[in-house]
């Protein structure tokens, strides 16, 4: 199937479709979006059976660059051919999940001011309007990312993990969240212990995903 541009669906609309289980056709079909704001200027987006790509490229371009199989846009040939071409610096693959807030108050989490933490650099490097909560053993981050989504981050004191404070935390930080309102969590597949919190905060997975920044993100 050709790629298909549509200039009449959001990037940000369609994750937040996504977030609500509403998801376009599993017809193996490429659509085609223009790029989305905030620091992401570039995303692909592996739904079942379909790929979103948001990105400042023509049609031609990319069919010349897509096998026809149903895994090419997330393919290592093709993730570089769209860096070089964009002029971009590709972000790891991940999962993406998402969940909706609940709003009210969290039990344990309180803002926090914790910018030296890596975690919080990170998120500040490639999200708007940070903000960071923790408790004694784990720190969260929210901010705006790709599309201007609300994305959630994690970070557990090594001594705690595997004790269920992960997906406590996770559960707790929907109250963060105005209700109705979906937050994404992006997780590297090889993260097991991390989906297993996710999962178990409620999170269900969307796809998988590629983001493309200026600059170097970094870990």
């Amino acid at each position: 199937m050709a790629p298909h541009r549509d200039v009449t669906t959001s990037l940000l609309q369609l994750y937040r479709d996504a977030a609500l289980g509403r998801f376009p056709p599993a017809d193996g079909g490429v659509t085609l979006l223009p790029p989305a704001p905030g620091s992401a200027t570039a995303a692909i987006l592996a739904l079942t059976a379909h790929h979103i790509i948001a990105a400042d490229i023509t049609e031609s371009w990319l069919a010349t660059r897509l096998d026809g199989s149903l895994a090419a846009p997330m393919s290592a040939s093709f993730v570089v051919a769209l860096e070089q071409e964009l002029g971009l610096h590709a972000d790891s693959v991940d999962v993406l999940l998402a969940a909706c807030g609940v709003g009210g108050r969290p039990s344990t989490l309180v803002e926090a001011d914790d910018s030296a933490h890596a975690r919080v650099q990170r998120a500040q490097r490639s999200r708007a309007d940070v903000r960071v909560y923790g408790s004694a053993s784990v720190l969260v981050v929210l901010g705006r990312g790709a599309a201007e989504r609300l994305e959630i981050a994690i970070e557990v004191d090594a001594t705690e993990r595997s004790r269920g404070v992960a997906r406590r935390a996770l559960a707790d930080a929907l109250h963060l969240v105005d209700v109705g309102e979906p937050v994404f969590a992006q997780i590297a597949p090889g993260n097991a212990a991390a989906l297993r919190a996710a999962l178990g905060a409620g999170f269900a997975p969307i796809g998988g995903e590629v983001l493309f920044f200026r600059e170097v993100v970094g870990d």
